[in-house]
C-alpha cells in the first residue's frame, strides 16, 4: 500500500516492540507511535478487536526489506 507521499506501508525493523505493526502504521499515517499503540490497547480492552487487528497487520503488512507479507508467502507456497 502506498500513500499520496509515495510512502509504503511496511513493518520497520527499528522502533518496534513486537512485530512493528504500530510503528509501520504511525509512519504511514504520520501519527505518533504512542497514539497508535494506545489505540491498539483500547481496542483490545473493548472486546479484543485490537489483538485481531494487530495480528492481521502482522500477517498482511510486509516487513522492511521484504517484498511480500507473511500471508502472501503462505498463499504462494500453498498454490504451488
Amino acid at each position: 500500500m502506498t500513500n499520496l507521499d509515495g510512502k509504503k506501508l511496511i513493518r520497520p525493523i527499528q522502533g518496534r516492540w513486537l512485530a512493528g505493526v504500530a510503528v509501520g502504521l504511525a509512519d504511514y499515517f504520520g501519527l505518533d507511535v504512542a497514539l497508535v499503540r494506545a489505540i491498539f490497547v483500547v481496542a483490545t480492552a473493548l472486546g479484543g478487536i485490537g489483538v485481531v487487528a494487530y495480528l492481521a497487520g502482522w500477517l498482511l503488512v510486509p516487513e522492511e526489506g521484504q517484498g511480500t507479507s507473511i500471508a502472501e508467502k503462505i498463499i504462494s507456497k500453498d498454490g504451488t
